[in-house]
């Protein structure tokens, strides 16, 4: 019986642990991770030809402001969930259709590097989720994500359309960091 008991503390203290240990990396790594991540692009811009992307274009695929409202009011698992989103978005942006045409305006080496960071991000804020269920993705980000590519295609992949997406990335990855530090002063 005694061992039992010795079992189920040693359980529940080793659950407890891992639980707290899930958070632990939002709380030491993220911000050191976003910032990487946005030196990156930073330096995406330094590297690129000169852009004339206007505001017609950046128009043409503005965000739907209100997905950031409601993530605010939101639960703090829904707001990693929703951030874990937006990562995993503008990853994806940046692997997909990597053809000639963006290679030439960044250096691949660059580009992977901030994919993997992004990645990571996604993967560490994806940790402190307790529930780590697979809650449904947002159809709005999801649709604007895949208007931003395809609006990209259309534009056949420019140095304009990549700059547009860098744009964009950059814009998310500070408002992800505004929703981050929202769930860390909130605890």
């Amino acid at each position: 019986m005694p061992n039992k008991i010795f079992f189920v503390c040693l359980f529940v203290s080793l659950f407890c642990a891992g639980a707290s240990l899930s958070c632990r990396w939002m709380e030491q790594n993220f911000r050191q991770y976003n910032e990487n991540s946005l030196t990156l692009l930073e330096n995406m811009v330094t590297n690129s030809t000169n852009s004339t992307v206007d505001a017609a274009e950046e128009d043409a695929v503005a965000f739907p402001d209100e997905l950031y409202k409601h993530a605010s009011k939101a639960s703090a698992e829904d707001r990693l969930a929703f951030t874990v989103q937006i990562l995993e978005e503008v990853a994806a942006l940046f692997e997909e259709d990597r053809s000639p045409s963006n290679e030439t305006v960044w250096e691949e080496t660059t580009v992977e590097n901030f994919i993997n960071l992004t990645t990571q991000q996604a993967d560490g804020l994806r940790s402190c989720i307790a529930s780590h269920s697979h809650k449904k993705k947002n159809k709005k980000l999801s649709l604007y994500f895949k208007r931003l590519s395809h609006h990209a295609k259309q534009m056949i992949h420019s140095a304009d359309a990549w700059e547009l997406i860098r744009k964009e990335a950059h814009a998310h990855l500070l408002s992800a960091d505004i929703v981050v530090t929202s769930v860390l002063t909130a605890n």
